[in-house]
């Protein structure tokens, strides 16, 4: 039998507004698992922060996180591969929003760390404190983010938010060009930065071969511009209706938004 995997964004895709999982969606990955195939989890979010979807989903695989920064083994509870950002890169970006003004929440080791709570940072741990406690990620208000960058293992990724969306664009340009780092959209005020080279489709693609397999052989589902290279490595990539129109070009196929049951559909009709 040919070796399938079935890699799935959370935020957008998998997960409706509310961040939940929708019972058809369970039922439907249930009966994929059982018929052989591998379910990935490949998102923006750091491992503390998908702790129940995880488990609701009774995965025993690795998951991608940050983007593809790194690889993360929940039965280990250990990282197995990783690409963090270099010490003085993560310096630099840190000068930079506060000389822009720009809102920074830094994902390092086990935690997210943040000098100043924003709406961002707000709605996330309003989510996490609805969670049992052992389900919950860590955020950490700090001094100094630059400090913290020194004394941490790794820096996986800075996620930036500001409600001037022309200033936030302005400013993920100007990385871009002056530190040549990568910057994806993760959400529509939400953008990632990390090291270059970075995504979510070069993580997978590694992870997949590892296993002797192809990317033929894998189903991608994503909504953002951050799933755009996981679409396109995979021999199907599937965009949600809510993606904007650029990700739907860039898919195989579109299918309903995450607030109904279109992966659950496309599962029964597609794949078993």
């Amino acid at each position: 039998m040919t070796s399938r995997v079935i890699a799935l964004d959370l935020d957008g895709t998998l997960l409706t507004p509310q961040k939940t999982l929708l019972p058809a969606s369970l039922e439907a990955l249930k009966r994929a698992r059982e018929a052989g195939y591998q379910l990935l989890i490949v998102t923006g979010r750091h491992h503390v922060a998908i702790h129940p979807f995880y488990q609701a989903l009774a995965l025993d695989t690795p998951a991608i996180c940050c983007n593809g920064t790194y690889l993360y083994d929940y039965q280990a509870k250990k990282v197995l591969e990783a690409s963090p950002l270099p010490v003085n890169k993560a310096l630099q970006v840190i000068e930079l929003l506060q000389e822009h003004d720009i809102h920074g929440l830094m994902y390092v080791d086990d935690a997210m760390m943040y000098e100043r709570p924003t709406g961002h940072v707000l709605r996330t741990t309003n989510w996490a404190q609805s969670l049992p406690p052992e389900q919950r990620p860590t955020f950490t208000q700090v001094a100094s983010l630059a400090q913290a960058a020194q004394d941490v293992n790794a820096v996986w990724k800075f996620a930036l938010t500001d409600e001037n969306m022309p200033k936030l664009r302005d400013f993920v340009s100007h990385v871009e060009k002056t530190l040549q780092l990568e910057c994806e959209w993760s959400w529509h005020d939400q953008v990632d930065i990390a090291r270059q080279g970075n995504s979510k489709g070069k993580r997978l693609t590694q992870w997949v071969e590892s296993q002797g397999w192809s990317m033929k052989d894998v189903v991608a589902f994503g909504d953002n511009y951050n799933d755009i290279s996981m679409l396109e490595a995979a021999g199907t990539g599937v965009a949600m209706g809510n993606a904007d129109d650029a990700v739907k070009t860039r898919a195989n196929v579109v299918i309903g938004d995450n607030t109904t049951d279109s992966i659950a559909n496309f599962i029964y009709k597609n794949l078993l």
